[in-house]
């Protein structure tokens, strides 16, 4: 069975492919993702996949395609839902087009791995595609095995990112902070 896996990153991949190969399936890494932001973690993050790939003997498929002016237009006046209503079906429809353009037999995703994402929501939007277009979705919970590849690819010495990849990720990212210079920013203050 030929399976693209649409692949966020290198750190995601790693219990994912371990899972699959165990499992007999060798999959195909799918680079597609025009979410992340700025240029330089995009590019970051890209190339330390391209390097884990190399090093693991798993093919890999680049679709380039830095995307943060389209990002920003199709996510501006909703950005609380911007995972949902855009970021997952963006590239999950990319993945499941390639892959039936491409004669592959099923497809699935390295979202699934992280407790940090909407697990249910990426299932809906992977079934759904598989209902359009021809390749099977291969769901697996691959949750179980979030720290195990975490730990596995901390000892690899891969990127580990800090953010899932928007600028409103990041942003989330820094919340606390931002909320408490915020706070410290509108406290009244005194002259000496």
């Amino acid at each position: 069975m030929k399976v693209l896996m649409h692949t966020c990153c290198a750190p995601c991949s790693v219990y994912c492919i371990d899972s699959l190969r165990d499992e007999g399936i060798e999959p195909t890494l799918f680079w597609y993702n025009p979410n992340i932001h700025p240029f330089i973690e995009y590019k970051t993050r890209r190339d330390c996949l391209k390097d884990y790939a190399k090093q693991t003997g798993v093919e890999l498929i680049l679709e380039e395609e830095y995307g943060l002016d389209e990002f920003c237009r199709n996510v501006v006046n909703d950005i609380e839902n911007r995972c949902v209503n855009y970021c997952y079906p963006k590239r999950l429809g990319e993945t499941v087009r390639y892959a039936a353009e491409h004669g592959f037999d099923a497809f699935t995703t390295t979202l699934l791995v992280s407790p940090y994402q909407k697990h249910e929501e990426i299932k809906k939007v992977c079934e759904h595609l598989a209902t359009q277009s021809g390749p099977e979705f291969i769901y697996r919970d691959f949750r179980v095995g979030f720290r195990k590849g975490q730990n596995k690819a901390r000892e690899l010495g891969l990127y580990m990112q800090k953010y899932c990849g928007c600028i409103f990720s990041e942003e989330d990212r820094y919340r606390k902070q931002i909320e408490k210079i915020n706070r410290d920013n509108t406290a009244p203050r005194t002259l000496a």
